[in-house]
């Protein structure tokens, strides 16, 4: 990917030409790094134009790979030579490694400088000969909303599914409905298991997702998860399988099983679901007929999921693209021959809509897509490859590598928004622009991208920003297939045998799945030359000895984005050598040095084996770092003694630290007094520590910081709220085993922008009262588990005039939850569980009253309590009283 490998490159000059580098004799240097950079930048803008104006592809594509093959080469001479100067241990081998630099970079310059002239004669070449621009109008609301679940054209299919679930037949049903990739099959599950009557008739519910690879132990933790709520990795399958079973037993169930493959999958999971006789039913999705008509029983044959009339087509088509607005009559015949070409596949008419979405709605920009449409021939599967490349070629530099990165990530799993983005900005696809935090340019991309109907929304936060994202398995495929062809990365699957030779002209290498031992196998470069690779990802556990991966690991001399937590391996020794990392996600051993490594913007360090000797980290002179994910016995080193060392330079401070999570960390006051623009915080720490009101205190410097999340097992009481302790931009605050009174509690109100509150054992006492000058006036979520509250009174509704969820988990002598809470408006959700019978009925009291007023908005959510856990609760209370 030109863009990118553009960008990575003028990243690693840009921290050359920081005023404080002393990497290199800038007298020296300088002009021709100054030099080369501009000739990047002019690289840049011209491909962002030729994309624009490009008339086909396959010109596109030759340019792309002309500069590709300069700007990689020119790479691997900065970043080898860089290598050589920083770790040089005596003035000698410095001075030798700098002279060999500027030799290596002279050949770069005069490289580059004669692909720039190459492209200035295209670019000479094609004016007059334009072709019309696409222009891109920015996303708005009312056009970028998915909705996963909208049925249009398929209410007639919908209903059949809603008599199918709601028969009368007593036995276990199987309902597969069949049907090609991105027809609905999906969309027409999901409407029917989220459908307020189907969930009132079933007392359990489930969705599992299968894939082409057949994973029981994942299917069994999903299972387990929609049954309980929760699981336990640890647990073995035949455990899982116990609770499954015992989870749907006696009671009436739906059970979702999303997209199988095989019907060797469904013998192996029929198995664990009970037939009670009771009405219970499980719907399938499969793309495949001979496995719909396997598992489908006699009376209720498969439903075959249609393709969409060409009227169902026009409004799926205008909702998606309009919304409730009408197509422009200009548009509409023109339009309607594009919709025609999707051959009646959703998927298709969803990015085409997607497509349309970001031109100026003229009749020229449909026109050039229509003319593109027309010339698509084939199957409707090769059609809707086509018209997935066609979006893909009118995305903007920029975004084109973000989205092909996606595809390096497991089949249908969530996708954590966090790492994506951390990801991306490591490779250096995102390029800071208008004085914004990189990762909110990082988040715009993901929105422009979802915007396109090219990823999914998942997972919500409390806050209910976006946790997860999603994509489509077609697309998925697409992102695969152009990722190998433009060689931005190599996916590797666990059937694949692995040696080093397999990997070296790959500069991007991602593990999907577990390589057993005898697919492993490494040998040492007998030329010497060290691998170009510069991101290694593993994306599952490995169960394999390490020193089958180590020979592999150690040859990535020129790495910038490691992540193999998933390896029980210890990387002390190799992590110092890796002076380009940005990126690193890995397991230690030992302590470790990253001072060389300048360029570190992300660091999580799990320990290999659990030792109590403490392991020291010295991060103070990373300056670039951003987010720090550390676990305990690993610990932050004493800023103070890192300056000590260094004698003669400034002080160490971590501006660029965005998220900062300590566990049983010492110095924590003067680490937090060092790193002052951080946005999340996270403190554990149960022992007695000797300065938890410095560590507070320091709290009021962090003005930026937005989450703050404190674990400790002591009481933070009046002496900490007693001034303006915590930031005033404070958005979520967590609260774990700190036994703050809830007369203290009330003092939060103050935080003018606290939208999330959470205590888990965070409060003391057996009363809670909110008068009516005590007002949380932005707080969305309020969740509170494990409280001896006995009787909790407000004044109205108008201490929480924002509340959209409350969350009550663990309330056993609670009396009742105040009935004004019902009359917030903003409110949407109360979840009780675990909870006493009193807490549950004044629960549903709230619902019958807001039914009653007409407020059916208003969901109550109620998990009964097992027995076992009222015991665990009441030997809670009594330790922590006789504590």
């Amino acid at each position: 990917m030109a863009y990118a490998a553009l960008s990575s490159l003028m990243y690693t000059l840009e921290q050359l030409l920081k005023p404080n580098q002393c990497l290199v004799c800038r007298s020296c240097a300088q002009e021709h790094v100054e030099s080369v950079y501009q000739s990047l930048c002019d690289l840049q803008v011209f491909l962002e134009d030729t994309t624009k104006e490009a008339k086909d592809s396959e010109t596109l594509k030759v340019i792309e790979k002309r500069i590709i093959d300069v700007v990689h080469k020119a790479e691997d001479r900065v970043d080898s030579s860089l290598r050589s100067i920083i770790l040089a241990d005596c003035i000698e081998n410095r001075e030798a490694a700098c002279k060999f630099f500027e030799e290596e970079f002279l050949r770069v310059e005069k490289d580059v400088d004669s692909l720039r002239k190459e492209m200035l004669v295209i670019e000479f070449n094609k004016h007059g000969s334009k072709s019309a621009k696409l222009a891109r109008t920015p996303s708005s609301p009312e056009q970028s909303t998915i909705e996963e679940n909208t049925i249009v054209g398929m209410e007639d299919e919908f209903n059949t599914i809603l008599n199918c679930l709601t028969s009368q037949t007593d036995e276990l049903i199987v309902i597969p409905i069949v049907g090609m990739g991105g027809i609905g099959k999906t969309t027409l599950a999901r409407k029917a298991y989220d459908d307020s009557s189907i969930r009132a008739r079933f007392d359990k519910h489930a969705w599992v997702t299968i894939s082409e690879e057949y994973n029981e132990r994942q299917m069994l933790l999903e299972a387990v998860s929609s049954i309980t709520g929760s699981y336990n990795k640890k647990m073995s399958d035949n455990q899982l399988m116990e609770i499954v079973y015992k989870g749907l037993k006696g009671r009436r169930f739906l059970l979702v099983i999303d997209d199988i493959w095989s019907t060797e999958a469904w013998d192996q999971m029929q198995r664990i679901f009970p037939n009670d006789d009771n009405k219970s039913r499980i719907l399938l999705t499969t793309r495949l007929k001979y496995v719909a008509d396997y598992v489908s029983c006699p009376d209720f044959l498969p439903h075959s999921k249609s393709f969409l009339s060409i009227d169902d087509s026009w409004n799926l088509f205008t909702e998606k693209l309009f919304k409730k607005n009408l197509c422009p009559p200009l548009l509409e015949e023109i339009g309607k021959h594009i919709v025609q070409q999707c051959r009646g596949l959703p998927l298709s008419i969803v990015v085409v809509a997607g497509l349309l979405g970001k031109m100026d709605p003229t009749h020229d920009n449909w026109k050039k897509v229509e003319e593109n449409i027309n010339s698509l021939f084939g199957t409707v599967s090769e059609r809707c490859q086509s018209i997935l490349s066609l979006s893909y070629s009118y995305l903007p530099q920029y975004l084109r590598a973000c989205f092909l990165y996606v595809g390096g990530f497991p089949e249908d799993e969530e996708i954590d928004v966090s790492k994506l983005i951390r990801l991306w900005i490591a490779e250096q696809f995102v390029r800071e622009r208008s004085n914004k935090r990189i990762e909110l340019v990082a988040e715009e991309y993901l929105e422009e991208l979802i915007d396109r109907s090219l990823l999914l929304v998942g997972r919500l936060g409390d806050n209910g920003k976006m946790r997860s994202c999603k994509i489509h398995d077609l697309l998925r495929q697409f992102c695969i297939t152009e990722a190998r062809t433009e060689n931005i990365m190599h996916v590797v699957n666990g059937d694949v045998p692995v040696s080093s030779e397999a990997i070296d002209d790959q500069r991007r290498v991602i593990f999907l799945s577990k390589h057993q031992k005898k697919h492993i196998y490494c040998t040492m470069h007998n030329n010497g030359i060290t691998s170009i690779t510069r991101t290694f990802i593993s994306m599952e556990y490995y169960d394999f000895f390490p020193e089958q991966i180590c020979p592999i690991a150690s040859q990535f001399k020129l790495i910038k984005v490691l992540d193999v937590l998933s390896m029980d391996y210890d990387f002390s020794c190799v992590i110092p050598q890796l002076v380009h990392l940005r990126y690193v996600n890995a397991r230690i051993e030992e302590a470790l040095s990253l001072a060389k490594l300048k360029n570190l913007q992300t660091v999580k360090l799990r320990i290999l084996y659990k030792k109590k000797l403490k392991i020291p980290l010295d991060i103070w002179t990373v300056s670039e770092i951003r987010h720090l994910d550390i676990g305990f016995p690993v610990y932050v080193s004493n800023p103070l003694e890192a300056e000590a060392h260094n004698i003669g330079e400034q002080s160490f401070f971590l501006n660029n630290l965005q998220t900062l999570h300590l566990y049983y960390s010492l110095f924590v006051a003067e680490i937090i007094r060092r790193t002052p623009n951080l946005k999340e915080l996270k403190i554990l720490d149960d022992s007695q520590h000797p300065d938890w009101p410095a560590i507070l205190d320091s709290l009021s410097l962090l003005e930026e910081l937005e989450t703050l999340d404190i674990a400790t097992e002591q009481t933070l009481d009046q002496m900490i709220f007693s001034r303006d302790i915590l930031p005033r931009n404070l958005k979520q605050l967590i609260l774990s085993y700190t036994s703050i009174p809830w007369e203290v509690v009330n003092l939060l109100a103050d935080l003018p922008n606290l939208e999330v509150l959470k205590g888990n054992y965070g409060f003391r006492g057996t009363g809670w009262r909110l008068n009516e000058d005590v007002v949380f006036r932005k707080l969305k979520y309020l969740h509170i588990m494990f409280e001896r509250l006995k009787r909790w009174e407000t004044t109205g509704s108008d201490n929480f005039p924002m509340l959209e969820k409350l969350l009550l988990k663990g309330f056993y002598i609670l009396e009742e939850i105040p009935r004004s809470i019902g009359d917030i408006m903003t409110l949407k959700l109360i979840q009780i569980e675990y909870c006493c019978s009193e807490v549950m009925a004044s629960a549903k009291k709230i619902q019958e009253e807001q039914q009653s007023l007409g407020n059916y908005e208003l969901q109550v959510q109620i998990y009964s309590t097992p027995p076992i856990y009222i015991c665990c609760l009441v030997v809670d209370v009594l330790y922590h009283k006789k504590s």
